[in-house]
Parts: C-alpha cells; structure tokens; sequence
C-alpha cells in the first residue's frame, strides 16, 4: 500500500497485482507490487474474497527526483514521436461568488513547522473515521545509525494535525513498513519501530486498537525482516518472518508471538485462514538451491501442517489460484502447476513453452479466469502473447498478440473497474509505434480506441484513434498517474491520452469516458493530477507540470469532465508533492501537500485540505439518478444490445447535469437479465483461433490433433472439441451450443512429481513393527475378507464413475493433453487478498 507519490497508482484494482517473472541463465529477478485492499468481499468456498484494492498508504518526499531517473532502462524506450497532438477546447466555468466564499470558509491549510523530515508517510485508519496518521522521517546517511521521526494525527480528514510523539515516546518508526493499518473498518494499526539488530534481541512494536488515540509498546522476540501482515478478515491474526527465517504468527495482535517454523522463505494467505509458506527442509535458501523447497499448508494458524508441493522454486496466490513453479528433475526447466482447491490438487499449466531469456507473468485474476502474458522469443523482444484461462486457471488461450512489456518490468495491462468486463492496454506494432487497444468482453477480441468526440486528428494522420498512457509512459517521465476509474462511478474513466497514429512521446493530455471506454472526449489540456470523490458526483484535478514549478490552484468538475471550476486554495503557492483522499471515492474531502520556504527560509511541508461537501451541498435523488443500459451500442439489436459475457446489466446512474452528492450510503443499483449464447460467449478452445473481424474458432496449424485428453480424478476421458469453450464468468442461456463428445480411455493420468493431493509426507516419523507369522485360521480369514473387499471396491468405483461423469457435465473440466510436449519453463506470478509477503521472489529485486 506504499507508493512515491510522484509515481502514484491511483487504480490498480486485482488487474494491477503482478508478478514478472524472467527466466534467465545468469539471472533470475522478479518484480512484485502488493498493495493492500480497503474492501473484502465473501464469494465463494474456492476463493472466500475478492480484494477491492485502494491506497490506504503513500509516501511522498520533499526532494526531486534525479531528471536521470526515468532515463535508466534495460530495454530501450519504445515510444514514437507522432505529429503534434491535436487540440481540443476546455470548457471552464467561473465560481460562483457563494461558491467561492463556502469553498473559503472550508479550506484548512497546515504548516508543519519546525519539522525538517525529508519525507512524509500519509496512513488512513479505518474505513470512514476520517483519521490520518503522518509519519515524518529523516534517515541517517549511515543505516546503523538510525534517524528521526515524528508522528502526527488527524482526525478530520487532514484539516487539522496534532503532533502524537510523545506517545509513542519519541521512537524512531521505521519508514520503510513503519505504519500497518488494520483491514476494513477495524481502527487497529501496527508502528514498528527500527530497533538495531545488534544491541537488542527483538524488535519493538506499537500498537493501537482505537486509531492511534493510544498506543501499547510490545517488545518482539525476533526481528521481522518484512512488513507484520493483518489476515484479510480478522485483525487479529498476524504473521511475518523473522531475519532469521522463523515464521511467527500471533492471534491476539501482537501480543504474544508464537514461532510455529523454521527456514521459512516466502508467505501467503489463501482462502479462509489457509496459510501457505515455502521453506527450506535445510533451513537455509541458497538461489541455486531454491528448486528444492517444500510448499506447505496450515489451517489452524501453525497447530498442524500439510506439505502440498516440493521441489517448487517459487509459488503465488490469486484470485483463488494457487501456483507453483516446481523442478521436477535435476537441471529440468521449471514448470508451472495451478491448485484451485486451497492445494489439495494440482494440474499442470497448459501454456506454451518458454526459453531461458522469456517470462511470465500474471496480468490480472479473480476466481474465475487468469490473465497470463508469455514473452515472445529472443532477448529484449518487448512484447508477448496474452492468455486467458479457464476456470480452473489450467487451460489457456491466445487473448492478445504483440503485448506490450517493457523491460522496466512494467505493463500497461489495465482493468476498467467501472464497467465490466473492460481491459485496455497497449501493443508494440512491427513499425516500432505503440497503439492502445480495449476489449469490452474479458479479452475475447480487442479494438482500438475510438477518436475522441471534440478532438480532429491532424492531416498527416493516417489512422485517427486515441491511445492511453500506462505503466511505460509513466515509468518514461511522460504521465504523472495511470487511467484511473472506480466501480462506483460507473462507466467513467479518466486517463492520459494521445491522438492520432500511435502514442506520442510529447505532452499528453486528459482524456474522460463516461461509458466504460466506447465512446471518449478531450477534457483537460497537459498532464495532471486527478481523483474520483463521492462516487463519481465530483472528479478533482492538479496541473503536474506548472510553468514555476508552484500550484496555488485546483481544479473540480461536477459533470464527469465535461466542464471545470477553478479554486485558488492558497495565497502562498507551494511546491506540488501529492494529491491524497481517503481510500475509495465516498469522500468529498481532499488534500493538496506540498512544501514551500518557512520563515527562516528552511523548506516546510504544508497541507491544504479542502472539504467539497460545500459544493454538494443537496443530497441526490430518485430524480437525479437515470437508468443506463451498459455496452449498448445505437441501433442494436434489442435482443442482444448490450449483452456482454451472457447478460446485460441495467444501472441507474447519476444524471450528468445533476449536481448532487451521492453520500457515503450510496450503493449501485443495478438489474441483470441473461441473453441467449452466441459464439461470442465463447472463446477459442486451445489448439483454436479467431481471424480478424472473425467470431469463428478455427484451428492452429501446428496442432493437427482434435483430441484432447481430460484428466479427472486419476483416469482420462477423451474430448472431441469443436474449438469453443464457454468464457468463464458467462451467464448466456441457449441460442448457439457447440457440439463435444467424450469417451473413456483406459488409462491413468497424473504427474507423480507433483502431488495430485495433499501430503503424502507425513510430518512426524511413521514407526513400523513386523508383525510375527499368521495361523492357517487366519490366512483363511484374510482371503475372505480380500474377496469381500474387492467387491467393495467395484461398487465404489462405479459410483464414482458416475460421479465424475456427473461432475464432467456440471463443471469445466481440466484437460490434459497427453499428446503436447512442451519445455515450459514459467516462473512464480502473482498474488492477492491483501498480504505484503506473497511469493518466494518477491526479496529479489
């Protein structure tokens, strides 16, 4: 939950946990990004929640960055220099002189003087309390040597500060993982202080039940290596690994720790309370030895444990999916195996094979479909192939060709999180050039974007589209934030743009959809700052760039971006380091930070709260909302108009013109309705693919065998595939069904390198006693018993045919081809549900 603020990540929602894995001889590296979610919702048994991801945590610092930064790139800069970007006109409206007088009345401007901290931690305490924790820090040059800190506390949303030090009495707070706040609305938040390794046993940490009004020091009896982790449910449960590798856990917050294991490499939660860690049966991880670690399970937090892979090099959780990158033979590639069942089985990943210098990665995953980028082959290709999954997260097919994947380890894989079912992203085109395409349907076909509605394209434009800005550009020093969009505010979208035949590398400008991506209009002219209030009622936006370097002013619009009010905050202009509200968008309060000179010329942070509920002053209703139907498209068919992934959704949405606030109680309303199946509900089975402009499934050339193998529980059923399979997540009903037939093969199926089910390794030693010789009585006995035993087992094994063919019919099934011969060599990916420590790669960097 921790970004630098001149990189914010205002949306990255599950389709921004990723893991990149690079397969390389002489190196193996992984970046990894866990943000923390604000919201959990319970969905099923498989995968018990889904994380709604918001920060609750930023850092930003007084120091610029190195203009060198963003110059520093293992693989050369891919964006094209187009024609200038052409212009559109900003529609600016005037306040009002009661609206400039309510705004004057509610802006509260914070000084933080004396305070000459370097750097500047925001953390939001519970859900809706309005509270902030500050943590101010200066580092020493030297590490051993510590630093200083101080903390302050808000609890009005940042428009007034109070300096709580003394509670904590004066502890120097870590400021790397310094502040843990609690999941949901739990007011519970974790200090931990940076205590030398050497002078002390254990480390300290401070803990607080009532957002930070008290604090209670605890003297640790280990020192945590990484950040303490909250389950995502109950607060009270943590865990972390020690620098030793000792895996601690504790069920009353702190309290008491229990170290439940030894030689522990990485950590996750999964479903439930499941916890899974990878260890070293040695008790120490060697890189080169990695490939030899076991994958265990508790779920009693640390009583009981249950190995459920080894020889895994890696492993990762998301969306209910648990992966492992496992080594099956001495000096094998590694390949990936996929556990939808908390790890009671395992099946192999059906994905094409990579070489030593590709990689995989996670795109995006929720329980009921993955999305995985694989690299092309050849060293600094710098695109890929995108695969989505089936629901067992096994079987894959192509989404997506030419992916863009810089080698910054950044993509711009971006999930629309008003609308369902939109991705966007971008692609390196063969003549160099990078263009945006989106898909409306979970990566079943992909489109460029449409011109923006008020923007003319200029005459040396052979192709007149918009392209978005994403991790690459941003990483490139080209756009402040990423496309930014919320589940509330449904249908908008806000993002950094460009016109014309591909991205430009010049000044980009500000670009709204207010239907999910379709349709788009030119909106504020060079990059800014921006964020979504109360449900998307208000969107507010900073210049990042202005002419002096200073900002005295913010910018706000009541109308989806179509028309914006300028606000003079300050009459002393402040140097810009960040834009901060409280996590989600059912705030109207937000806050400008910045430093600016102090009285005695030293720099001196400042904070500009600014509380917009006075521009909202009418609480919406029934007539301010309309009903909306999602991916219509004018002059449809009005039986399949609107109909993505098998239903239409029907919303009542927040009429434009209506200015009103939503309120913290606003809730989407919405009516579904199924549509019949077309094979647009279908994606292309593997071995398949779609033609351009095509919604037919015809074969690969290189796989000329329509049969493919279906492995369930042990035996394998042959499956006669017409190339189509059901899009995960569809909710279509009848109209077209493509026609499959399945036999039984008599054979068995499984990997015996990986288990099929849980620990076959018991974990305390298994003692065996010879028994002494048997009586004829008693082998006349056995014989009998072995007869009836068998009959048993007959009947046992009927009934679970029809089971399994029960289950067959019921469920998607995993295949396994038996035919396919692949190298694959994928490594770890990605991870969910709100844990800081996820994978075994995420220390390298």
């Amino acid at each position: 939950m921790q970004c630098q603020f001149v990189t914010a990540e205002p949306n990255f929602g599950i389709s921004n946990i990723r893991v990149i894995l690079d397969i390389n001889l002489k190196m193996t590296w992984i970046w990894l990004l866990v943000l923390f979610g604000r919201t959990l919702i319970i969905l099923d048994s498989v995968c018990n929640c889904k994380v709604q991801l918001n920060h609750r945590r930023m850092s930003f610092h007084r120091t610029q960055l190195d203009e060198n930064h963003h110059k520093i790139h293992s693989r050369e800069r891919r964006d094209s220099t187009a024609s200038p970007t052409p212009t559109f006109t900003v529609c600016n409206l005037l306040l009002t002189p009661s609206e400039q007088r309510a705004l004057d009345h509610n802006t509260h401007e914070t000084g933080f003087h004396g305070d000459d901290g370097s750097s500047f931690t925001l953390t939001w305490v519970g859900d809706g309390t309005g509270v902030i924790l500050v943590l101010s820090t200066i580092s020493s040059p030297l590490d051993s040597l510590g630093g200083t800190s101080r903390l302050y506390r808000s609890s009005d949303y940042g428009k007034s500060f109070y300096d709580i030090s003394n509670l904590i009495n004066n502890t120097f707070i870590r400021k790397d993982f310094g502040i843990l706040p609690g999941p949901g609305n739990s007011q519970q938040v974790i200090l931990t202080a940076d205590s030398p390794v050497l002078d002390n046993t254990g480390g300290v940490i401070f803990t607080s039940t009532d957002a930070g009004v008290s604090f209670k020091s605890v003297q640790l009896p280990f020192h945590p290596a990484q950040p303490i982790t909250f389950h995502f449910l109950n607060p009270e449960y943590l865990v972390v690994i020690s620098i030793d590798g000792g895996l601690w856990i504790s069920v009353n917050f702190g309290d008491v720790w229990t170290k439940v294991h030894d030689g522990t490499y990485s950590y996750t939660w999964g479903s439930g309370i499941n916890l899974f860690f990878s260890f070293s049966p040695t008790g120490t991880v060697e890189a080169d030895r990695r490939g030899e670690l076991l994958l265990k399970r508790t779920k009693d937090l640390g009583k009981t444990f249950t190995t459920v892979a080894h020889s895994i090099f890696s492993f990762g959780y998301i969306g209910g999916f648990l992966f492992t990158s496992v080594i099956e033979t001495l000096g094998a590639p590694r390949v990936l195996y996929v556990s939808s069942d908390q790890g009671d089985h395992f099946e192999k990943a059906k994905l094409p094979s990579a070489s030593s210098d590709q990689f995989y990665s996670v795109l995006d995953g929720d329980e009921d479909m993955i999305f995985m980028h694989v690299d092309d082959p050849g060293e600094d290709s710098y695109f890929g192939t995108v695969y989505t999954s089936d629901d067992r997260g096994t079987v894959y097919t192509k989404s997506l060709e030419r992916h863009l994947f810089a080698g910054e380890g950044k993509s711009d894989f971006t999930n629309i999180t008003s609308l369902r079912g939109v991705y966007l992203t971008n692609v390196l085109e063969e003549d160099g050039r990078i263009r945006t395409v989106i898909s409306f349907n979970r990566g079943g076909d992909w489109r460029p974007l449409n011109k923006p509605q008020n923007v003319e394209c200029g005459e040396d434009a052979q192709n007149c589209n918009l392209h978005i800005h994403g991790e690459h550009s941003r990483f490139n020093g080209i756009t402040p934030m990423l496309p930014l969009s919320d589940p509330t505010a449904i249908g908008f979208v806000i993002a950094h743009g460009s016109v014309g035949d591909s991205i430009s590398s010049t000044r980009p400008d500000v670009y709204v959809s207010e239907d999910g991506g379709y349709t788009w209009r030119g909106s504020l002219m060079g990059a800014h700052h921006y964020s979504i209030l109360d449900s998307g009622s208000l969107i507010v936006a900073v210049e990042a760039h202005p002419r002096d370097g200073q900002i005295n002013t913010i910018k706000f619009s009541t109308d989806e971006g179509q028309c914006w009010k300028v606000y003079n905050f300050t009459e002393q202009p402040i140097f810009f380091a960040g834009l901060a509200s409280e996590p989600g968008t059912k705030t109207l309060n937000i806050s400008v930070w910045g430093y600016r000179p102090d009285d005695n010329g030293q720099p001196m942070w400042v904070a500009v709260t600014i509380d917009l509920n006075s521009i909202l002053t009418r609480e919406c209703s029934t007539r301010d909302y309309v009903q909306w139907l999602a991916h219509a498209t004018e002059g449809g068919d009005s039986t399949t108009n609107g109909c993505v992934l098998g239903y239409k959704e029907i919303f009542l949405r927040l009429k434009t013109l209506s200015v009103c606030r939503n309120g913290r109680n606003y809730v989407v309303s919405r009516r579904n309705s199924p549509c019949p199946c077309t094979r647009e509900d279908y994606s292309c089975d593997y071995g398949y693919y779609r033609h351009v402009n095509s919604s037919e499934c015809v074969r690969q050339l290189d796989t000329t065998d329509p049969a493919l193998d279906l492995c369930l529980n042990g035996s394998v059923e042959e499956l006669i595939t017409s190339g189509y399979r059901k899009i995960p997540s569809n909710k279509c009903e009848g109209g077209f069904t493509p026609l499959h037939r399945d036999g039984t093969v008599n054979k068995h199926c499984g990997n015996s390198s990986q288990l099929s089910t849980a620990s076959p390794y018991p974990e305390t030693p298994v003692s065996v006693t010879c028994p002494a010789p048997l009586s004829k009585e008693t082998m006349v006995l056995i014989v009998v018993c072995i007869g009836v035993v068998i009959i048993l087992l007959v009947a046992v094994a009927s009934a679970v045919y029809i089971v399994s063919k029960m289950i067959h019919r019921n469920r998607a099934p995993a295949y396994h081809f038996s035919a396919l011969q692949l190298q694959e060599d994928p490594e770890i990916v990605a991870v969910s549900n709100g844990t800081s420590v996820d994978s075994d790669d995420d220390l390298i960097e």
